[in-house]
């Protein structure tokens, strides 16, 4: 069990660590192209906002769709999004344990990559026309609104991603996220301002002072990934398949703590400490019985278990490299008139 404990331990770090990377990059990346895309001063300035807009969607969708397929994303399972999280622990594809640590080192991911864009970029990075790549919604906007309009698209998106991934089309999971995001930053960037993931706007309102509407893009987008991960929890609809979302994040050869199910857990760390979580069970003909590994399922004493072949019979071993040795016989009974060592007949 200690094993097991630390093996958890190191996946949940290792997770931790490369969510916070991979916001890292994420935030670094946005606010570097926000500052090339709206700083009147670049020569790649694009004065219409909806055009710019666009533009930032088609690469963030792209740029999101990538680390997902990295080696940080398979290993963590790209969450790169608290309400990500949250979803997908709803829905069964995510230990409830890493919760809290993962949206702590997003939020932290969101910080540094702020920061080391202001670092990289100088005061540029600063102007009200960049402002740290904040998220602001359009002037005759109401709260309300706002809140409606960004809960109720990550709704769509995780509803979506609940039936996309499937066996037979898991491994489009990363596209079809990308390509979301792309729209709702083209489409809702000018109104609303198309957020859809708490830790996008933490770190670049917190360091511009934009903490007004920030509850907004904090709360809505978890709240809108709750309704959307309900119908796959509460009406039964289905799970999402473990090894589908772990080849949709391209890590079927890797520990994906993303789409560890409770029993796939439980497989995978008795598999590890050198225990047969699978071992099938046998209905003896005196009762039920848990098998030994190597045991032929299906089989019974009374069925002629005897009769199986050699090579499908179960191994009865003693310590490792050691066959046990074979019991003493058990001398017959033999009348008191004749001696012990006598023969019979």
């Amino acid at each position: 069990m200690n094993t097991v404990s630390s093996l958890r331990r190191r996946r949940l770090l290792a997770g931790v660590l490369d969510e916070f990377l991979l916001v890292t990059v994420t935030l670094f990346v946005a606010v570097t192209v926000v500052r090339w895309l709206r700083d009147p001063g670049s020569a790649l300035y694009v004065a219409d906002l909806n055009v710019a807009l666009a533009v930032i969607g088609v690469l963030s969708g792209a740029v999101l769709t990538a680390l997902i397929l990295t080696l940080p994303g398979r290993r963590s399972g790209g969450h790169i999004n608290p309400a990500v999280t949250v979803s997908l622990w709803l829905m069964g594809a995510f230990p409830g344990r890493s919760v809290v640590a993962y949206v702590l080192a997003q939020f932290a991911g969101s910080a540094a990559g702020t920061g080391l864009a202001r670092l990289a970029w100088g005061r540029t990075v600063a102007l009200p026309s960049v402002d740290y790549a904040a998220i602001a919604p359009a002037p005759t906007w109401q709260p309300a609104a706002v809140f409606l309009a960004e809960a109720s698209s990550m709704m769509v998106i995780i509803f979506a991603v609940g039936f996309v991934a499937r066996p037979r089309c898991a491994r489009l999971l990363p596209y079809v996220i990308g390509l979301s995001v792309a729209l709702v930053i083209a489409l809702l960037g000018p109104r609303s301002g198309g957020s859809i993931n708490p830790a996008r706007q933490f770190g670049p309102a917190t360091l511009a002072g934009q903490t007004t509407d920030l509850w907004i893009y904090l709360v809505a987008p978890i709240l809108g990934a709750v309704l959307g991960a309900w119908p796959h929890r509460h009406l039964n609809r289905r799970r999402l398949p473990t090894r589908a979302v772990r080849s949709a994040a391209g890590g079927e050869g890797a520990v994906a703590v993303m789409v560890a199910l409770a029993d796939v857990q439980a497989e995978e760390d008795a598999r590890l400490v050198g225990v047969d979580h699978r071992a099938p069970t046998c209905v003896d003909a005196e009762g039920p019985a848990t098998a030994r590994p190597g045991t032929m399922p299906g089989h019974s004493r009374a069925a002629g278990l005897h009769n199986v072949d050699a090579r499908e019979r179960p191994r009865h071993r003693g310590r490792r490299g050691q066959r046990p040795s074979p019991p003493e016989p058990v001398p017959l009974a033999t009348p008191p008139e004749q001696p012990a060592t006598g023969r019979s007949g």
